[in-house]
């Protein structure tokens, strides 16, 4: 039983299992309840759940055959990846996250998902000012030349040039 609990809570600590598993089932039971039984579908946004997911595989098999090393920092890329997907915004994978949350809160008519989306956004954002640190060490001038060219979320949003050394705070969208 105790080995069960344990698999359970590593798979719960993992943040595709978060978003893509418990977060829906946690939302849906949630709306179920509310709602007595009667949830409150918006089909409309479906393909959003559909493109988030496929995002965050998708460009997540990507970097690993481009890139090599692990689906996450765990295990860095041994090569920068700055094609596909990544020549568009720095986070693909978190973005489809962030897609598929926002599809989830849409989808569900729920404010518990939206909050969700809003608290997973904010932490991907900080999560992502220590990766960019990491890379910044691993990659050196290459990773602050993609940093000024890339944006971190939206497509077409500006950069801030940065110089090689450590970062200071980001104030990217």
């Amino acid at each position: 039983m105790e080995e069960m609990e344990a698999q359970l809570g590593q798979f719960v600590r993992r943040t595709p299992a978060r978003t893509f598993v418990v977060y829906p089932v946690v939302v849906l039971i949630y709306e179920l309840i509310r709602r007595r039984g009667r949830l409150q579908i918006a089909w409309p946004f479906a393909p959003l759940l559909v493109w988030g997911y496929l995002q965050y595989r998708l460009c997540g098999h990507y970097r690993v055959q481009h890139g090599r090393g692990g689906p996450g920092l765990e295990v860095p890329p041994e090569e920068l990846v700055s094609s596909g997907a990544y020549a568009i915004v720095r986070n693909p994978m978190y973005l489809g996250h962030l897609i598929f949350l926002t599809g989830l809160a849409l989808f569900a008519r729920s404010g518990l998902a939206a909050f969700i989306a809003a608290i997973t956004a904010y932490w991907f954002n900080q999560r992502v000012s220590g990766d960019e640190e990491r890379l910044v060490e691993h990659f050196g001038a290459p990773y602050v030349d993609y940093l000024s060219r890339v944006p971190r979320w939206i497509p077409g949003w500006p950069t801030v040039q940065r110089t090689a050394g450590p970062m200071s705070p980001s104030r990217e969208g």
